[in-house]
């Protein structure tokens, strides 16, 4: 641990205040489960959010960071809008999951990571979404053996999207942009210098 940095062994609600976006909250959650009743995945979570909550007053540290459930939010903010005490359950999740990354704890291959990470990469090239690029990354990125194995299941649904107008083969291959390339990577290098500036915060 390096100079002026608290060891927060043993106390991993202190440090989840300390060091995750949003932690501060996490001592106001009541378990009252209304979260994890209200979140349209609820089904296919591992531990939901109140579960994590209550992992984190128990000091289960390495289970909460190395849970691929830190990664499954998709921000709809249900969870936020009907918390009763008015805790942001989707920004505590998110803090979760970028400070697992911060730590290189993060699991690899979690889907919805990946699905965040595609899309980023893919919006930022242009400033605006290719959806067909988008979907071929994500088909693929297990490799092209399962990738064309995916699209032959797949191919029914594919096809009523490329008659619907929904998904171009040649808008993979150009697509448009913003009017503003050099606006549009001003912007994005404010937001990473504000974001940096935001997690050199959290590590003081």
């Amino acid at each position: 641990m390096g100079e002026g940095r608290k060891d927060y062994r043993g106390d991993f609600l202190a440090e989840v205040e300390a060091r995750v976006e949003e932690g501060e909250w996490v001592k106001m959650c009541m378990q009252c489960g209304v979260c994890s009743g209200s979140c349209p995945l609820g089904p296919d979570w591992e531990h939901p959010p109140h579960e994590i909550f209550q992992w984190i007053r128990a000091n289960r540290r390495a289970e909460v960071l190395g849970s691929p459930s830190v990664w499954m939010c998709t921000s709809c903010h249900a969870c936020v809008v009907r918390c009763p005490r008015g805790v942001p359950v989707a920004h505590v999740m998110h803090g979760l999951a970028h400070y697992a990354a911060r730590l290189g704890l993060a699991p690899p291959g979690q889907p919805t990571r990946r699905l965040a990470e595609r899309f980023w990469e893919n919006m930022t090239r242009t400033g605006r979404v290719n959806e067909p690029r988008l979907a071929l990354s994500l088909l693929f990125a297990n490799g092209p053996g399962e990738g064309l194995r995916t699209a032959l299941r797949m191919k029914d649904a594919g096809l009523d999207l490329v008659r619907a107008g929904r998904l171009s083969p040649l808008a993979a291959l150009a697509g448009d942009g913003v009017e503003d390339p050099a606006g549009l990577r001003a912007v994005l290098e404010k937001a990473r210098a504000i974001e940096l500036a935001k997690t050199a915060a959290l590590e003081d």
